[in-house]
C-alpha cells in the first residue's frame, strides 16, 4: 500500500518546537493582528492616509521579520533533518523559501 503524502500546508515539524519558541511566535502574531485591527480601525475613522501607510509599513516590517526567525528554525531543524535522512531535495525547497521571502 503506497503512503499517502500531505498536502505542504498540512505536514508537521517532525521535531516540535519548544513551548518558548512557540509562545514568542504567537505573541508577535498576535501583535501584528493587534496592529491589523488598529488599521482597519484608522480606515473605518478615514484617517489620513500616510498615517495609514505607515502602520502598514510596521506590519510589513514585523510579518517579515517573524518570517526570517520561522526560516531560521527550519533550516536548523527540518532542513538538517532531512539532509541527515539523505533527502538533499530538502534544499531547492529552502531556496524557493527564501525566494519567497524576498
Amino acid at each position: 500500500m503506497q503512503e499517502q503524502q500531505q498536502p505542504s500546508c498540512c505536514r508537521r515539524k517532525h521535531t516540535p518546537r519548544d513551548e518558548q519558541a512557540k509562545r514568542k511566535l504567537v505573541n508577535r502574531l498576535n501583535r501584528m493582528i493587534g496592529q491589523l485591527g488598529g488599521i482597519k480601525k484608522m480606515v473605518e475613522e478615514d484617517r489620513y492616509c500616510g498615517d495609514i501607510l505607515m502602520q502598514i509599513a510596521a506590519v510589513e516590517s514585523a510579518l517579515q521579520a517573524l518570517g526570517y526567525v520561522v526560516l531560521q528554525d527550519h533550516m536548523e531543524s527540518c532542513v538538517v533533518e532531512e539532509i541527515q535522512k539523505g533527502n538533499t531535495a530538502i534544499v531547492d525547497e529552502a531556496i524557493e523559501l527564501v525566494k519567497k521571502l524576498k
